[in-house]
């Protein structure tokens, strides 16, 4: 018998956009190299278009209505189920996030486990945030004058990018507390550092997370974020990850095209660097994707 070994080849990941619990490839078919720090090619992302973007726009708004009407505790159950199936995949997600971001194991690795607690500390504010978002109304008369919060609706997001923020922590920061709020999302993924987002869509759609709720298409920013800021069925734009200079994609041009449609807007930090997303996250995102619904009712006699 021969001694001679046989040597396998690996068995290279396909990368896919995530859209209404499905992972499509890209409409165009096209894909785009994706390196690590030092240039060096670590796999093939799909190059989401305009259309993919109109896609996961249907997808969202299809789940607004029944994730918007699941109740606050078993959205924190979602939520909470999500952070279990991430630790599953401590390893693969502190692997790409270090070649991503240009980072050693050591520091990814905190990095994927703040972004697990993360997910955590949303899911426990999923049953608390109306508490603090509504409340009961002095009024002069014979009458109950209550506010509630209620979910915006689709919200069009340009995650964190390259540079600009961490690929995992800062994606999550962004996701978890649109979503526990019953909002869904459209993620536009970090164009220089998607696989940690496009990974994180095998997660969800492992954790009971409704197809819909979340969307992840990755591409050129200048591609995809246009396409959410003018779409007339997104309610609302966090454009965290977008530049505050001028250009395509760039928040200024984003806001201009949110403003025809009267979107709720988060504009981006002038720095990006100063977004520390290590930093305990306080309740702003949570308010900022949600409405206000004031009732009006007679007191008993």
């Amino acid at each position: 018998m021969s001694d001679t070994t046989i040597q396998r080849l690996d068995v290279l990941k396909t990368y896919k956009l995530y859209v209404g619990g499905k992972f499509p490839r890209s409409e165009s078919g096209r894909v785009y190299e994706v390196t690590d720090s030092n240039g060096e090619w670590l796999a093939n992302a799909p190059l989401g278009t305009r259309k993919d973007a109109r896609d996961a726009v249907l997808a969202a708004r299809a789940a607004v209505k029944g994730w918007a009407g699941t109740t606050a505790y078993n959205r924190g159950q979602v939520l909470y189920r999500v952070a279990e199936m991430l630790q599953g995949r401590r390893a693969q997600f502190a692997a790409e996030v270090s070649l991503s971001e240009g980072i050693g194991p050591k520091k990814a690795a905190a990095l994927v486990d703040a972004a697990i607690d993360r997910w955590v500390w949303y899911a426990g504010w999923t049953d608390k945030v109306a508490q603090i978002a509504g409340g009961a109304n002095p009024v002069a008369g014979p009458y109950f004058n209550l506010s509630t919060p209620e979910p915006t609706g689709v919200v069009g997001i340009v995650a964190p990018q390259a540079g600009y923020g961490h690929s995992l922590l800062g994606l999550v920061s962004v996701i978890a507390p649109a979503i526990a709020t019953g909002n869904t999302v459209v993620v536009a993924a970090a164009a220089d550092a998607p696989l940690p987002a496009l990974s994180l869509g095998e997660v969800l759609a492992t954790s009971d997370v409704p197809g819909g709720v979340v969307n992840i298409i990755s591409g050129r920013t200048a591609d995809i974020a246009p396409t959410l800021a003018s779409h007339q069925d997104v309610n609302a734009l966090d454009l965290t990850g977008a530049i505050a200079s001028d250009g395509p994609g760039a928040a200024p041009a984003l806001e201009a095209a949110a403003a025809d449609t009267l979107k709720r807007v988060v504009r981006p930090e002038l720095d990006p660097f100063a977004q520390d997303w290590t930093k305990a996250p306080g309740t702003d995102r949570l308010l900022s994707f949600l409405e206000t619904k004031t009732v009006w009712h007679p007191m008993g006699i």
